[in-house]
């Protein structure tokens, strides 16, 4: 996953602790793991005086909270695995469920199933456009780490005429990148797996099967299954996302809740949020480490862990985050409205990042801003 950073603005160049691997599960997880996992400065920002989220309401008795067991889920898998949620709870009893695709969690947040969970942007801002409010993003969590890998035999954009290619989901965030870049290619798309490029939505592990078997010829994908495909499947990177970003940042997860879950249990939110901060402090601080932590406990998950060779180059990837880069989701959202997934909406009220401010402010980090999307 990627390396910690805690708000939005400037990134002057800030010095990465480094750690050494030890011959453990990771043996070949060398020095350039631990760059990715580490703390990069971030400028300050004013907390607004008034905002909706407050110390009102009660602690809430249990707190349900969806994930996925993706090294772009770091700042979560640690959470959990770590306690550093639990702790914060304190007597709250937590609850969590696996998902591989963010359209589904935002279903189970919506249906009442969760009550916070931690997804991409583009699955949050279109569960908020279609439930017209009915979550709100409190905080960030990962930065970049997705990628369009493809076979051998395509070497440019122009050799995708005709061939098919996989996504997560319709309409997740790497669904979204995938359609936006095609059509800026002059290719054509459609949600029943037509026009010049085909798209088929497949879960990730499905894809990479298929990758290996020949039957698709690329997938855009988060990691750690961008590295899979380029290490198992002996693709190629077509598209690093993070060139299409100014600075190479661009939000890959944030945490959500749901809006009554808020304004019920303001507490649990914030005590949510503590564990997340604390959670990515330790990744930062002990990099090499966590690196094997979050490998044993995807295996834990999904029974089966990455190859060295895989996390290695994962974990290079992507950074943690407070800051859940809020100056980019107008972005996202002209881009699902291009793809015919989204109509355009105002965005204001998706972000309340009041609780958040207040939780960094009191681990003495800067605070982040809500791009006027929200509270803060």
């Amino acid at each position: 996953m990627s390396p910690l950073r805690i708000a939005p603005g400037s990134r002057p160049a800030h010095p990465v602790k480094r750690a050494l691997l030890g011959a453990a599960a990771l043996s070949t997880l060398a020095l350039t793991a631990a760059c990715a996992h580490a703390a990069a400065p971030v400028s300050s920002t004013p907390v607004a005086a008034n905002s909706s989220a407050s110390s009102a309401g009660t602690a809430a008795s249990d707190v349900r909270l969806g994930y996925f067991a993706n090294v772009t889920h770091t700042t979560a898998i640690v959470g959990v695995a770590k306690n550093f949620f639990a702790q914060k709870l304190a007597g709250a009893k937590l609850e969590t469920q696996i998902f591989n695709a963010g359209p589904d969690e935002m279903t189970a947040l919506l249906g009442g199933k969760l009550d916070a969970a931690y997804v991409g942007p583009s699955s949050a801002l279109n569960a908020w456009v279609k439930s017209k409010g009915g979550l709100v993003i409190v905080a960030g969590a990962e930065n970049a780490g997705a990628e369009l890998v493809v076979s051998s035999k395509i070497n440019s954009p122009a050799d995708l005429k005709g061939k098919t290619l996989a996504s997560p989901q319709l309409g997740n965030t790497q669904d979204v990148a995938l359609r936006y870049w095609l059509k800026q290619q002059g290719y054509t798309t459609d949600q029943q797996g037509g026009g010049d490029v085909k798209i088929t939505p497949t879960d990730n592990a499905t894809s990479l099967t298929l990758f290996e078997a020949g039957k698709i010829d690329g997938a855009w994908v988060p990691e750690p299954w961008a590295s899979r495909l380029v290490v198992e499947g002996k693709g190629h990177v077509l598209v690093d996302e993070k060139s299409l970003w100014p600075n190479s940042q661009f939000a890959t997860t944030n945490l959500v809740v749901s809006k009554s879950f808020l304004q019920a249990h303001p507490q649990s939110v914030k005590a949510l949020i503590e564990g997340q901060i604390a959670a990515n402090a330790w990744v930062s601080a002990n990099s090499a480490e966590a690196a094997t932590l979050v490998n044993s406990t995807i295996k834990q998950l999904t029974g089966k862990s990455l190859k060295d060779p895989v996390i290695t180059r994962a974990w290079t990837e992507e950074n943690v985050t407070n800051d859940p880069e809020a100056a980019s989701l107008q972005t996202s959202l002209d881009h699902a409205v291009s793809d015919g997934l989204l109509k355009q909406t105002p965005l204001n009220g998706i972000y309340d990042l009041t609780l958040l401010n207040q939780a960094l402010t009191d681990a003495g980090q800067p605070t982040v801003s809500a791009a006027g999307l929200g509270n803060q």
